[in-house]
């Protein structure tokens, strides 16, 4: 190596070195940052709910400092980053909501989306308050519309991200499977049910894989890293009914950091 490239390659060392003792850049990045200017967009596994910390400023859309975005935008300081996922969000409110931050230099944005439109809440709803074969059929209903209508409105999505972003590398988030099958728990919903949430999840993991793939997005697939921590483990990244209510069936602070920040940073 020539003594110039050694002495580049020290001081780009050292740089790096004080921001990371500094703090410096965390959540928005110097201009001086060679990092890619980040959109975190999607819904409340994006945002953080069942995390914790949450920004005031984000009001209802629960955006935590624990959630993955923030966490890697805290540690690779990209040139700026802006946090519009929301608690809550369907692909409607991606694209009528979110999507302003983007343009021809966003580098790297990031989505969760999918799980609200199939009505992700009212069949968690249903699973605990009403029988099994409702429970289980309110999850095959969603199958279907997950196989049949999602792929439009995240075609939508999709289109609408590479139009404003089109330089952006896209990664797109999935959903953990909720619970260790045989596990601990004792009471709660039947392992038919526990079963047909799973099948639920990977059907909509796989729909919006191919979505995402045919985009020419990446995939960041968290059942594995999920899988030992789901509910009934003993060791639950993933919160079960809990108070306040919106937090339930969500990930801890330990499943943003744990498990969605590595698929994240790996697709990234």
């Amino acid at each position: 190596m020539k003594l110039s490239r050694l002495t580049a390659t020290m001081g780009a060392f050292v740089v790096g070195a004080v921001l990371a003792l500094t703090g410096a850049g965390s959540a928005q990045a110097t201009e001086n940052s060679a990092g890619p200017a980040y959109v975190a967009l999607g819904d409340s596994y994006s945002s953080g709910v069942g995390a914790g910390s949450y920004d005031g400023a984000s009001g209802n859309c629960k955006r935590s400092t624990k959630a993955y975005p923030a966490l890697w935008a805290a540690s690779h300081a990209p040139s700026s980053f802006n946090f519009t996922a929301c608690s809550g969000a369907k692909t409607g409110d991606v694209l009528n909501n979110q999507l302003g931050p983007l343009n021809s230099g966003t580098g790297l944005v990031s989505i969760s989306i999918g799980g609200n439109d199939a009505g992700f809440a009212d069949i968690m709803t249903t699973c605990v308050l009403q029988s099994e074969s409702t429970c289980i059929n309110a999850v095959n209903s969603a199958k279907n519309f997950v196989q049949n209508t999602l792929p439009g409105k995240l075609d939508q999505v999709y289109n609408a991200i590479s139009a404003k972003a089109p330089s952006a590398h896209v990664v797109v988030l999935g959903y953990p499977r909720f619970y260790k099958l045989n596990g601990s728990c004792i009471v709660g919903l039947s392992e038919a049910e526990r079963a047909a949430i799973n099948g639920g999840a990977d059907v909509l993991n796989s729909v919006t894989a191919k979505r995402a793939a045919d985009h020419g997005f990446s995939f960041g697939d968290v059942t594995a890293t999920f899988t030992g921590h789901e509910i009934c483990s003993g060791s639950a990244w993933l919160n079960s009914v809990t108070i306040p209510i919106d937090e339930s069936y969500h990930p801890t602070a330990a499943g943003q950091s744990g498990g969605y920040l590595p698929v994240f940073s790996s697709a990234a």
